[in-house]
């Protein structure tokens, strides 16, 4: 595995997907604003508005101006007196897998760092809002619901998953880090299985969102329909009786036996450690011990993601378990430039270094170091 490099190699940049993160072609990036109408539609019920992630053949991955119109219809929505709460939806098979990487990979390649700059300031700051939105907000994640996907719905007051439903923050096996608010929201699950999920990158299912607090309601994907009806007929801004609508919607659902939600103990007792090194000792000592297939195989995971991505997503989620979501996406604004500038490691291209002790504390260090003068840290209006 040699990052997003070989990704592009191997496949279409029109065509192709990997780990929930859709690869489409630099041309992408430069779009009308007739084209973003397009992109995210709008639909007006009798107390609430609905946006609708509408690109499905990139499985509704997000870019600049798709985050822009998000923001501007949410900030419009939230002073509007006629409209209660709002919801987000995506067409097709996907939520949102997450963001269009690939772009920003090719926008890198050519040198047009401001303009990976400019997704990131829009995809956080609208995330910032969603955490923060003063209206009730429930995001229905029918389908694939990944990295970007996950910023845009979990901070936010519901979250509706389905048996359609697939979660997963994969940046590691592509040379990023959990971002798009991942080190908050991960960081505050219970135990450790936000650093499990972070490092790993695995999927989980709908009825395990519900398990660990991802996801607040579950209803089998065919009723969707019948919660957007029930939502739509609603006039009222109160959370309180938006909660009771998809309470009565709701089903109750368990993790099969095969779930992670079952190992939550075996990931507590790894997963705490303080290093990646003493995590993948343990897991190997467990593994060794009792010929658990699960160790086994989280081991094989860990060894097929970037070394310098799981020092930093550790890193990263051991700081969100003590700040708070705009001191998180603040850094991880400062992490994700920083891997985008590539003045510490060509890691997004391609493994480097390529092992575990070769990855200096110091070079982890300067990802999370505050800028200088000379760039600009992200700001979001949290005086208001």
């Amino acid at each position: 595995m040699q990052g997003l490099r070989a990704l592009i190699k191997q496949r279409s940049a029109c065509q192709s997907t990997m780990f929930g993160f859709r690869a489409l072609s630099v041309q992408s990036c430069v779009v009308t604003k007739d084209d973003a109408e397009e992109l995210v539609l709008v639909e007006g019920k009798a107390s609430s508005r609905a946006a609708v992630l509408n690109r499905t053949d990139a499985l509704n991955a997000l870019n600049t101006e798709m985050v822009a119109r998000l923001k501007r219809l949410y900030e419009s929505w939230e002073h509007d007196p006629d409209v209660g709460f709002v919801v987000v939806k995506g067409n097709g098979r996907a939520f949102c897998a997450g963001g269009d990487v690939v772009s920003l990979y090719h926008l890198m390649k050519e040198g047009k760092i401001e303009h990976c700059k400019e997704f990131f300031k829009e995809a956080y700051s609208f995330m910032y809002l969603v955490g923060t939105y003063l209206k009730p907000h429930v995001a229905l994640l029918n389908g694939i619901t990944m990295g970007g996907g996950a910023g845009i719905s979990i901070p936010g007051t519901f979250r509706v998953a389905t048996n359609k439903t697939v979660f997963a923050t994969p940046e590691n096996l592509i040379g990023l880090h959990p971002d798009a608010g991942a080190s908050f929201y991960l960081s505050h699950l219970p135990g450790y299985i936000g650093e499990y999920l972070a490092l790993t990158g695995e999927k989980l299912t709908g009825a395990e969102m519900v398990a660990c607090g991802l996801a607040t309601h579950y209803t089998d994907s065919a009723r969707i329909a019948l919660v957007e009806d029930r939502l739509g007929k609603l006039v009222t801004d109160d959370p309180s009786a938006v909660e009771g609508c998809l309470e009565e919607c709701k089903e109750r659902v368990y993790p099969d036996k095969r779930s992670v939600m079952r190992r939550i103990e075996m990931i507590d007792k790894c997963f705490s450690l303080g290093t990646v090194e003493e995590i993948i000792d343990s897991l190997e000592s467990e593994a060794s011990r009792s010929s658990d297939e699960w160790c086994t195989a989280t081991l094989k995971r860990l060894k097929e993601v970037s070394p310098l991505s799981l020092k930093l997503s550790l890193k990263s989620i051991r700081m969100g378990r003590y700040q708070t979501l705009d001191q998180c996406l603040i850094r991880e604004y400062r992490m994700s430039v920083r891997v985008m500038t590539r003045l510490v490691s060509s890691d997004f291209s391609e493994w480097n270094p390529p092992r575990l002790d070769l990855v200096s504390e110091d070079m982890v260090d300067k990802y999370f170091t505050p800028f200088g003068e000379s760039e600009p840290e992200l700001e979001l209006p949290t005086k208001l």
